[in-house]
């Protein structure tokens, strides 16, 4: 999920809760909604990716 920060940069937060905090976690803070789409995408890749 991408939010937009009030500094104008924007920020990937994880799908689900950390259940010992009850946010989500922060995987990074971008620029542009383009570098932060991209990463995201990365991360989907890798997750889905077999050993």
């Amino acid at each position: 999920m991408i939010r937009k920060l009030k500094s104008g940069e924007y920020r990937i937060y994880s799908r689900s809760v950390n259940p010992k905090t009850g946010h989500r976690r922060n995987l990074g803070t971008f620029n542009s909604k383009e570098e932060a789409l991209q990463h995201e995408r990365e991360i989907q890749y890798f997750k889905r990716r077999k050993a």
